[in-house]
């Protein structure tokens, strides 16, 4: 039960929908009719009472209520649902920023998941301001986006939808006169009426080109100005410390926002060299229009006068070979001085081709590097700080020091990924056009490993001017050699890490290492020097269990050694949630990824290794989703470590980082888990956890053979799942550039990760998130008398158990069997049909019972009543789009294949993703 406090404090945010609701309400009565308005409120009304009253009559008029509705009637209704979800979404974030305002102004105590908190747990454990230091020395920090096909909405819609969020957040952040609010009303009227009238599916399909602008966008609204500001914030809680104060000097940035849009080939054959060349000057453009704004307003706030304060004789000099000549400017040096490094800032953009010169600009040397640029904005600082005006310089010119110190000159490092059996391919026509005289792809696993370490000893090249490959090879190795350039214009930061797909033995990782020594990237000698991370993507469940002997194996080897030598020692590896998930279900996949970081912190501490992972989450539970701060703190002793990276994918990449306020908080809060899993690691003093870990090990065992009987062993369960969710039409949507499967076929081993679980969420059965538990509990209880007990310690206790049944309570809540019924009728095959949905709804069943067994919970998301309040408040402006989505579905499959049916059913898409926020 929701206390009364809670209702108190949700009184805004239900304010704020009411008025958005009736703002929509209006404008469909403005565009649509009033025939169509009382239409769309009937349907709401009769939601809204099926789920208050679970009303059968109410259901039935759901179901049926919307037959004989026309195509044009039914976009309208569709649009208008959907909307609501999308406004919905948009005063749920402005509430949470208003309450985290009223929370911090009202002097309470930190937050769960913020510096404070964090550093306050610190010192309660006795951890000295050395470690601390030694930690941020260390430290990387690194979400990683990715353009994967689950963000269906278009740059323009959210460009709306960031205009009502500033028009809403304007009315509760100040006091407005009534002219004023008039305004501000007729502002909102306007933008709900141009997102009323914007087109919100794409009607082509989208490029690799569009990915890489819609991941732009972000940097623009959030990263460039909150990573600064995040990073001066953490400093300046550790000044307040008197322990800790010492560290806030010289403070390092530890934030480095990361990119795969444009460097992920593995199953994109539009992602080229020319692409990623496009992407990374598209960034380099970015940081620079950044920059050089933000020079040209300093310019305008640093006014002194050289009569007034003494400024410095380095920023003298520096007003000296300033083009500015105007006898106005003459005794304004910071003002010269600043119109002097915009004017090498811009020579130096134009250099690196991130700009066409259509008009005439100021000469002078461009900067060789961005220690250069970065350097002359340090000698503004201590020239300010020299004459008392530190106030000054703690302000934008500090924030913009720190900007420099994050981005460079290339924003953020781009990641390049490929599958390995490209590499292989790559290897064999190298070595056939050296006249090494193997068949390279017909050798074992051992003999692969002796040519490859051969030819990485050998300071001889296998390709030469006169080499002639095969049009996919001729295609990697341009890839290579693009890497090659820019790491000449940009650094070897701006291209760091090549990731490699499918990992499955040794070879894999020498493959890449020779490529990179055929482009020049891997010098050989008595001490390599290897110019990028080579790193492992391990994803499914046999994957997983193999990693540490991989590993083990490359580290045995005395070449890689001397590689790694070059590396500071340090070795990355990628672990994948998605297929992991698909190949072994939701239990066996996150046990596995868990025994897999434990067996690379022995292994690696055993060779004296630095390991960084990184985690290929999605944003659904069902592909590693779910809290960040949570998830951190679960991982096994030892493998955060100071260093953590993670994929950011999809529309939670919108729902965490297109408001600035909310993309800092969520920044702030993987910092926050990232310091105390290094610095409080719970795990590492866990009692009793190796008997947790044999059982869980038991629970796993259960829990894979009843998801792989199911998905893998079922006759006909392709087809039902093809036919009981919207997966076929998901792959024709405009939402990404890559095919929806890595090989033409029906097979779900072929299927990605992605339109797997994006199509469970649709229908609401969601079973990637939570299927094969109920099984597996049931069968540990039924074998252990006093199983019940062990399972509940285990969850009082360990926040791994913690954050998986966290995760999938949340899920659990989403699911609607109900709904989903609807979706398994349309499975032809009745039998089939009846076979595969009894099947999930018993699990379903004792999963539920399982879940508050364990918690003591006696209702779904009762420790979370915020996230279970938003659900029941959706689900109403839900129901009508996944019933219209069944309807629809079911004409679109029966032959009626009109634009207008298929723009409904996608349109449906849109809405449901929009209600459930978290759904691929």
């Amino acid at each position: 039960m929701t206390s009364s406090t809670n209702l108190d404090k949700d009184l805004p945010l239900r304010d704020d929908i009411r008025f958005l609701g009736r703002i929509l309400g209006d404008t469909l009565r403005d565009q649509e009719g009033e025939v169509i308005f009382q239409l769309i409120e009937g349907i709401r009304q009769t939601a809204i009472r099926y789920r208050r009253t679970g009303d059968d009559k109410a259901r039935v008029q759901l179901e049926h209520g919307l037959d004989g509705l026309s195509p044009e009637d039914t976009i309208a209704v569709v649009r208008a649902f959907s909307y609501f979800s999308h406004l919905c979404n948009i005063a749920e974030d402005l509430h949470h920023n208003r309450r985290r305002m009223a929370y911090s102004q009202a002097g309470a105590p930190p937050r769960e998941g913020s510096i404070a908190l964090a550093l306050q747990r610190l010192k309660q454990a006795n951890v000295d301001a050395i470690t601390v230091r030694r930690f941020f020395e260390r430290a990387i920090i690194s979400p990683v986006l990715t353009a994967h096909p689950t963000e269906v909405q278009r740059k323009s819609v959210l460009d709306c939808h960031l205009l009502i969020a500033n028009r809403l957040e304007e009315r509760t952040r100040i006091a407005l006169t009534p002219e004023e609010k008039e305004a501000n009303d007729a502002a909102l009227r306007r933008a709900v009426l141009t997102l009323w009238q914007t087109n919100e599916l794409r009607t082509f399909k989208l490029r690799v080109h569009d990915e890489i602008e819609n991941g732009l966008s972000y940097y623009r609204y959030t990263f460039l100005r909150e990573v600064p500001r995040l990073e001066s914030q953490v400093a300046a809680a550790l000044e307040k410390d008197p322990e800790y104060a010492s560290i806030a000097q010289d403070f390092p940035s530890f934030l480095r926002m990361g990119s795969w849009i444009g460097g992920d080939r593995d199953g994109n054959p539009f992602v080229t060299a020319e692409v990623t060349q496009h992407a990374m000057c598209r960034h380099s453009a970015v940081a620079m229009e950044f920059y050089l704004t933000q020079l040209m307003t300093l310019r305008g706030e640093l006014s002194l006068s050289f009569r007034l304060v003494q400024v410095s004789p380095e920023v003298m000099a520096l007003a000296e070979r300033s083009p500015e000549r105007t006898d106005s400017r003459l005794e304004e040096p910071y003002r010269r001085a600043l119109t002097h490094i915009h004017a090498r800032l811009f020579q130096t953009a134009l250099r690196l081709g991130c700009f066409r010169q259509n008009e005439e600009v100021d000469e002078a040397d461009p900067y060789e590097s961005v220690e250069e640029f970065s350097a002359d904005l340090e000698l503004l600082k201590t020239s300010l700080v020299g004459h008392g005006s530190g106030l000054l310089a703690e302000g934008r010119l500090s924030l913009l020091i720190r900007a420099i110190s994050s981005f460079g000159f290339h924003l953020a490092p781009l990641d390049l990924r490929q599958h390995s059996e490209f590499h292989a391919l790559t290897v064999a026509e190298l070595l056939t056009q050296g006249g090494v005289g193997v068949d390279y792809l017909a050798l074992s696993e051992s003999e692969r490993m002796g040519v490859l370490v051969r030819e990485l000893e050998s300071p001889r090249l296998l390709r030469s001017h006169v080499s002639r490959f095969s049009e996919a090879v001729q295609r990697e190795l341009d890839v290579f050699d693009v890497t090659r350039e820019i790491h000449r214009s940009l650094g070897p930061q701006a291209l760091p890490n090549y990731i490699i797909s499918k990992t499955d033995s040794v070879s894999d990782l020498l493959e890449v290492a020779l490529i990179l020594k055929e482009a020049g990237l891997l010098l050989p000698g008595e001490n390599p020097q290897l110019g990028m991370n080579i790193i492992p993507l391990f994803e499914t469940i046999s994957d997983l269990r193999g990693c540490g002997e991989i590993m083990e194996q490359l580290f045995s080897l005395p070449v890689y050694q001397k590689l790694l030598d070059s590396r500071q020692r340090t070795q990355e590896v990628m672990l994948g949630y998605s297929d992991s998930n698909k190949d072994g279900g939701f239990l066996t996949a996150n046990w596995e990824l868990y025994k897999a970081e434990k067996i690379l912190v022995e292994i690696f501490s055993r060779h004296e290794i630095e390991l960084r992972l990184f985690h290929g989450r999605g944003g659904s539970v069902g592909r590693g989703g779910g809290p960040s701060y949570y998830a951190i703190l679960a991982q096994p002793a030892g493998s955060v470590n100071a260093q953590i990276r993670l994929t950011e994918q999809g529309e939670v990449i919108a729902s965490k980082y297109s408001d600035p306020g909310i993309g800092r908080r969520n920044l702030e809060t993987l910092v926050a888990a990232t310091l105390e899993a290094t610095l409080l690691d719970r795990d590492r003093d866990l009692q009793g956890r190796e008997q947790f870990y044999t059982l869980m090990e038991e629970l796993s065992v259960y829990a894979f053979e009843r998801y792989r009987t199911l998905v893998y062993e079922t006759p006909g369960f392709e087809s039902f799942f093809r036919e009981a969710t919207p997966v076929s039409e998901i792959a024709e949507l405009n939402i990404g550039s890559r095919p929806a499967a890595r090989r033409k076929t029906q097979k779900i081993e072929d299927l990605r990760a992605i339109p797997w679980v994006f199509s469970w969420a649709q229908s609401r059965m969601i079973l990637p998130g939570w299927y094969g538990f109920g099984s597996a509990v049931a069968r540990f209880c039924a074998a252990h008398v006093e199983g019940w007990d062990y399972l509940r310690r285990m969850y009082r206790t360990w926040p791994f158990l913690q954050a998986l049944l966290s995760n999938m309570d949340m899920v659990l809540a989403k699911t609607d069997l109900v709904i989903a019924q609807r979706y398994a009728r349309l499975v032809s095959d009745e039998a089939l049909r009846d076979a595969v949905f009894h099947e999930i709804r018993t699990e379903f069943e004792l999963t539920t019972h399982a879940l508050r067994e364990i918690t003591g919970q006696k209702e779904l998301l009762e420790s979370n009543p915020t996230l279970a309040r938003s659900i029941r408040e959706r689900r109403p402006y839900m129901d009508p789009l996944n019933h219209l989505q069944v309807d629809l579905l079911r004409s679109f499959r029966s032959g009626e294949e009109g634009e207008a049916v298929k723009r409904a059913i996608y349109l449906t898409i849109n809405g449901v993703a929009a209600g459930l926020r978290n759904s691929g």
